[in-house]
């Protein structure tokens, strides 16, 4: 929820309770909040009474009163009501809005500093200084979580990552693009990385089932302190980037389980094209088709194992045994060898590298070149 909608949800409340009518205004007399269409005080006495250093000041069944935060008049509150309460009532709400904003402007400055820490703006004696400040513990056991979505950053995504994590006041949600939540979540000194898998699947199935929308999280490994937060969140990074080039049936990605997408993942492109050109020379991937693809994908998923493969896919043994004498012939791999088998996984691998890679340019590129 906003602050807006926190401000409105609590002007309403406050007229069920009291039977009185409430108008909200910034300083420059705009109305932000009303809970009744009703006349005003004029703008010269509204002006008079900002100008002044009264904190309150009654006009007939008119009560207006100056609400502040961090000590600096924000908003102008008017209340209508003739009884000998109105101004007492009058009183209490504001106590209540200041609260309210106190809180949001402490949840606000703790969120940016988590942000700039992420993004390795601070040096180590800044982010301690800063983190005492803002009550932050900087021994705590944190890790980052990515959730990225398909449909983008909307309401309802950010109202099912709010509901799992918000509960908890000690962890943080940011986030740096339309698309991608990052989750700073603190753990207990028992918690192991099994409880960031738990809580990533959790995620994912709460966004596919409650905000409808197809997502991948990753998480990084623990951080032991506030310092350890930056590699962190690289890590989290990382393992999205990484898992979605090699794992792309997957969902959920720990930056502790990538395998040897880990190691594709650094090798220079100039050096995947030359491997790829090596193993495949005048033919490519894209030249099989979906059955074929998907023959290679269940043999390799079956350790190589004609029978098991032929059953899964519902063919003949020697129907498959023909499938893979053509891969040979086309690529001079016989998968059914273990040697050769490895080589083909890998090149695949490094084929999905190079073209995710090339669509992350292109979409960048787009991006950059809508930019005024």
């Amino acid at each position: 929820m906003t602050l807006h909608q926190t401000l409105q949800s609590t002007l309403e409340q406050w007229k069920e309770i009291s039977g009185l009518d409430y108008c909200l205004m910034t300083l420059e007399k705009k109305v932000e909040i009303s809970t009744a269409d009703k006349k005003l005080p004029s703008e010269k006495k509204l002006q008079e009474f900002l100008d002044s250093s009264s904190l309150t000041c009654s006009y007939s069944a008119v009560h207006l009163f100056k609400i502040h935060s961090a000590r600096v008049p924000v908003y102008l509150l008017v209340v209508w009501g003739r009884s000998i309460q109105a101004q007492t009532i009058g009183e209490l709400a504001v106590c209540q809005i200041e609260s309210l904003l106190a809180a949001y402007r402490e949840k606000t400055d703790k969120t940016a500093f988590m942000q700039k820490l992420l993004l390795g703006t601070y040096n180590s004696v800044e982010a301690y200084t800063k983190a005492k400040k803002l009550y932050i513990s900087a021994q705590a056991r944190r890790a980052v979580l990515l959730a990225e979505t398909k449909n983008g950053k909307d309401e309802s995504v950010l109202a099912t990552v709010r509901n799992l994590f918000s509960a908890k006041s000690k962890d943080f949600i940011t986030s740096f693009d339309n698309n991608t939540l990052v989750i700073i979540k603190e753990l207990r000194s028992t918690d192991t990385e099994k409880v960031l898998e738990e809580t990533a699947l959790v995620l994912v199935d709460m966004l596919n089932t409650e905000a409808m929308t197809p997502a991948w999280v990753s998480y990084s490994g623990i951080a032991e302190n506030l310092e350890e937060l930056q590699t962190a969140y690289q890590e989290a990074r990382t393992a999205l980037e990484v898992g979605k080039i090699f794992n792309s049936q997957k969902n959920t990605f720990g930056y502790n389980q990538l395998g040897i997408g880990r190691l594709l993942y650094q090798i220079p492109l100039p050096i995947c094209k030359m491997f790829i050109d090596e193993i495949f020379q005048e033919h490519d991937l894209d030249s099989l088709d979906e059955e074929t693809l998907r023959i290679i994908e269940t043999f390799f998923k079956n350790n190589l194992n004609l029978s098991e493969t032929s059953r899964q896919l519902y063919i003949h043994r020697n129907t498959l045994v023909y499938r893979l004498e053509k891969i040979q012939k086309k690529f001079n791999l016989d998968i059914r060898t273990f040697e050769d088998a490895l080589t083909l996984k890998i090149a695949m691998m490094v084929a999905d590298y190079m073209k995710y890679t090339k669509q992350h340019r292109k979409s960048c590129s787009a991006k950059a070149s809508t930019i005024p």
